[in-house]
């Protein structure tokens, strides 16, 4: 054989055995990981009732579980129930010693399991937890890591109802902090900690949308608490939720603002339109009462005022108000018109007996009068009595105020087509109605004043 060929032949045998020694590297490094596992995990060797040891291996000291979480979304906050919805990918880490292994020259960065029943687990809770549920689709959405060193990463998604207690006297300009606390259910501060990982513990989803509320903030803090058996670990994490005002704006207050203002047409409409301004003024004020308690249907039946309760309850006494005015408006015109039969009656009456003594003169032309003298004596004090009497009655009229000068200048007596100059001859209807054009809104405007400039400045105060 030439020698070319006895050294492809060699090299060809070299690399088959190379290919084989590498497969046989890959399958005995797998097997590996099923030998390490048994070799931590089985029978008789691993007792997932023990608890880790302390730090640094001491039986004295508490076990420290690092605690980190990543919030995927929050699908609602329910200010009825008084309760918000999130899901979250939870994370705890710990040492637990026992589970050391060796990493075979670090190609081996960590063990993978699915089963949390396999290694010890803090028995951590969420306190504040109405529902719960894990997540099992396609597989279930756990897994637990173990790393040469012996730490535990454990890892799962789950969705929780938590309550939220919300404090709605500013409602719906308010701020409502929302927590999610967690603490050991068994095991006391002596025996098992809980802290918050260092850096970054909690995570947001970017473009987290919520449909009423903006999640301003979050913040963590520690709550232990102490009961009557000893004293837990405690964690929460406070989220700031600011409510989205825009909604409320366009579908209550812009709404209940149309209410009042149409309310007010009234006012304009003639006094003799019953039918129109009662009709306008009752279905104004059912409208602002369905407006109510629609409201008030989807808010709790708590014992404060809310903000809403004040605007609400203003608007509705407008509305009201305004119905009540047609009703005065209505009796002063009827008390007008009372008033001026009255007068007409007492002129025909004096007429009649001007004219029945006009009769009397001319039938008796005969009849003779004593005439009194036209002129009397500088002496006389008949005289200078009625002169007085003549200069009193002769004094000049009184200047009108503003005020009545102004009033005067917009109704007319409905029986006498000329203005009114002065209390007797002015319809009180008409005034009535000028008056509440003019009344009305000025006093809507200010408590608009009042009112924004209060519950925006306490909802400042609260930042």
């Amino acid at each position: 054989m030439a020698p070319g060929h006895v050294f492809w032949a060699i090299f060809y045998f070299a690399c088959l055995c190379s290919a084989s020694l590498a497969n046989n590297a890959k399958v005995n490094f797998r097997e590996k990981e099923k030998k390490i596992l048994d070799q931590i995990l089985g029978a008789g060797k691993y007792d997932a009732r023990i608890r880790p040891s302390g730090i640094n291996g001491t039986d004295d000291k508490a076990t420290q579980v690092f605690v980190n979480m990543f919030l995927r979304s929050i699908s609602k906050i329910d200010d009825y129930k008084m309760e918000y919805s999130v899901q979250l990918t939870f994370r705890e880490q710990w040492l637990d010693e026992r589970l050391k292994f060796d990493d075979i020259g670090g190609r081996l960065k960590y063990l993978t399991l699915t089963e949390a029943n396999r290694v010890w687990m803090p028995d951590l809770f969420f306190s504040n937890e109405k529902e719960g549920h894990f997540h099992n689709i396609i597989m279930p959405n756990v897994y637990i890591r173990i790393f040469p060193y012996g730490s535990v990463l454990y890892s799962i998604r789950i969705s929780l109802t938590l309550a939220c207690p919300m404090n709605l006297k500013l409602y719906p300009l308010d701020r409502q902090v929302c927590s999610l606390r967690m603490a050991s259910y068994g095991w006391t501060t002596a025996d098992l900690v809980f802290l918050w990982k260092e850096g970054d513990p909690v995570q947001v989803v970017k473009n987290l949308h919520l449909p009423r509320f903006t999640l301003e903030k979050f913040l963590t803090d520690y709550c232990n608490s102490k009961t009557n058996t000893g004293e837990y670990s405690c964690l929460k994490v406070d989220l700031l939720f600011k409510r989205e005002f825009s909604y409320y704006l366009i579908q209550i207050y812009i709404p209940c603002c149309m209410l009042v203002i149409v309310s007010w047409v009234s006012f304009w409409l003639d006094q003799g339109a019953v039918p129109a301004r009662v009709s306008l003024g009752v279905t104004t004020l059912l409208t602002m009462a369905t407006q109510t308690s629609g409201i008030n249907a989807s808010l709790p039946p708590v014992s404060y005022t809310k903000a809403i309760d004040v605007w609400t309850g203003v608007c509705l006494t407008f509305v009201f108000g305004a119905l009540l005015e047609f009703a005065l408006v209505n009796y002063a015109s009827r008390s007008d018109m009372h008033r001026e039969n009255m007068k007409k009656k007492r002129r025909e009456m004096e007429q009649a007996s001007l004219d029945a003594a006009s009769d009397l003169l001319d039938t008796d032309s005969n009849a003779t009068f004593a005439m009194k003298p036209l002129v009397r004596h500088p002496g006389d004090p008949m005289a200078l009595e009625k002169l007085r009497q003549c200069e009193v009655h002769m004094q000049a009229p009184k200047r009108p105020s503003c005020c009545r000068s102004w009033l005067s200048k917009f109704p007319t007596s409905p029986f006498k087509k000329v203005p009114c100059l002065g209390r007797g001859q002015c319809s009180r209807s008409k005034r009535i109605d000028v008056i509440s054009r003019i009344t009305f809104p000025l006093v809507f405007a200010l408590f608009n004043l009042v009112y924004w400039s209060t519950y925006l400045f306490r909802e400042e105060e609260e930042d």
